[in-house]
């Protein structure tokens, strides 16, 4: 990477954008040899995770995806045991979705298994470039929010 690409706004967001794919890809692969869940399932259950009960719309929302979509994801992690379906606690003509005792057990044991990977790969750093990654996390994930 050439230091002279990322002094402009275009280089940097190209230099971020290729180095953070190939972060993902590379924490997405730090996988258990039985794992069957994709990455899109493993995303619905963080954010049950995060968010304890939603609806199939609520997920869709949070997923960008369409409900329909979302309704075969839940379906397919209901069937396997990872999520449950209940009944809305204040609106009868919806169900909420949260994570079973199954899915949280396996969503915990996958990040343990990518932050052992990702802390392995910190502790090849500087104790300099550990500093500047503390500083641009919050940046990052503000990035990543919006």
């Amino acid at each position: 990477m050439s230091p002279m690409l990322v002094r402009s706004d275009p280089g940097l967001a190209s230099t971020l954008r290729l180095s953070v794919m190939r972060l993902a890809r590379r924490l997405r692969n730090q996988v258990a040899d039985d794992n069957q869940l994709s990455a899109n399932q493993l995303a619905v259950m963080s954010t049950l995770n995060r968010h304890n009960l939603l609806t199939i719309g609520e997920l869709a929302a949070y997923e960008k995806v369409q409900p329909p979509s979302m309704t075969r994801t839940v379906s397919h992690l209901e069937t396997i045991g990872l999520v449950v379906r209940e009944p809305h606690p204040t609106d009868g003509r919806q169900v909420v979705v949260r994570l079973a005792d199954e899915g949280r057990r396996l969503l915990a044991e996958d990040r343990k298994r990518r932050d052992a990977w990702l802390a392995k790969r910190l502790r090849e750093l500087t104790p300099q470039e550990k500093e500047i990654l503390r500083a641009a996390a919050p940046i990052l994930e503000r990035l990543a929010s919006s």
